[in-house]
């Protein structure tokens, strides 16, 4: 994809919008006269090409961050990938015509960005954003970084290191497809279990869990076995406590009600993160995973959050290519 000079960067573009707070298929607007984003000294202007849906975006849209976002209107979308066509003056790192991706939001729900990445353009600051894998199509780009970086502090967080055994729960979403393969491939994990509904268990087998547990058939807290650490994407600590050994920690990414000794944190998203697992995701180790219904067309971004709030997606879901 050529990039744009400064000259042909249009004042305004065509994003997705929501002026209210509701559900994102009464509040969803395609608005085609949104005011291209001005850029700030650190931040870079991007042609989007692909961007991702999160569960994060629709929980905003139904203002369940109300006290702490930014108010609307807002331009949902958190993660992007595609090519810069401006630079600040203080930037370094990229230049225009570079391909990159990140997640925009440094805090996911602390005043995130009134414009996101469902536009044909958006800004956002280079330590948020990485040189886009040269293997790696903006759709499968797109796909990663909130889901990864989510994965990878989790990890961290727990004191995750060669080894240590890991529980997985919800194995094949968006977070915990790279839960599995982070904990495998780049930690040294031990021994991997995951949990999914019985026609997923193979892409678990697949992305390097050594037991696929179905949790329509049986339950994971009832194992024989305890594990070092519990992941937990589905809202389950509760229970997660229960398959942890004595002294093993149990992190959660679903807010609510955490029964001890588990815990959540809030991602900070930086690029550098997706720099380190470069070298994993070039050599083939760590794989995007992407939901099979799509990429979705930009004109159907409606129904791709349809499909998202439905919770049977696989992977992530992907909104691309973006006119």
């Amino acid at each position: 994809m050529a990039a744009a000079s400064t000259d042909s960067i249009p004042s305004v573009n065509k994003a997705w919008v929501y002026s209210e707070y509701g559900k994102s298929a009464d509040v969803l607007k395609l608005d085609p006269n949104v005011p291209v984003p001005e850029i700030k000294e650190d931040q870079v202007l991007i042609k989007v090409v692909a961007a991702a849906l999160n569960p994060i975006d629709y929980k905003r849209a139904l203002g369940k961050f109300k006290a702490i976002d930014s108010p609307p209107p807002t331009v949902p979308g958190y993660d992007v990938a595609g090519v810069v066509v401006k630079v600040g003056s203080q930037v370094t790192k990229f230049k225009v015509g570079d391909e990159v991706y990140g997640d925009l939001n440094e805090k996911a729900v602390q005043n995130p960005k009134k414009f996101g990445s469902l536009a044909e353009y958006t800004a956002a600051e280079e330590r948020v954003l990485a040189l886009k894998p040269k293997n790696l199509s903006f759709a499968e780009a797109a796909s990663l970084p909130l889901a990864i970086e989510t994965a990878y502090e989790g990890l961290e967080r727990t004191e995750f290191s060669a080894g240590k055994s890991i529980l997985v729960l919800g194995g094949a979403g968006g977070v915990g497809t790279h839960v599995i393969q982070l904990a495998k491939h780049v930690f040294g994990a031990s021994k991997v279990a995951a949990t999914a509904s019985t026609r997923k268990l193979e892409l678990l087998r697949s992305l390097g869990a050594d037991l696929a547990v179905d949790y329509t058939k049986e339950k994971f807290e009832e194992l024989p076995e305890k594990f070092d650490v519990v992941y937990d994407t589905v809202g389950e600590s509760g229970r997660a406590v229960k398959a942890v050994k004595e002294g093993g920690k149990v992190v959660t990414i679903v807010s609510g009600t955490v029964a001890p000794p588990a815990f959540s944190f809030g991602l900070t998203s930086t690029g550098t993160v997706l720099e380190k697992l470069k070298p994993y995701l070039e050599s083939g180790k760590v794989k995007p995973v992407l939901d099979p219904t799509g990429p979705y067309p930009f004109s159907k971004t409606v129904e791709a959050f349809a499909y998202l709030e439905t919770s049977r997606a696989t992977g992530k879901v992907v909104v691309h290519p973006i006119p």
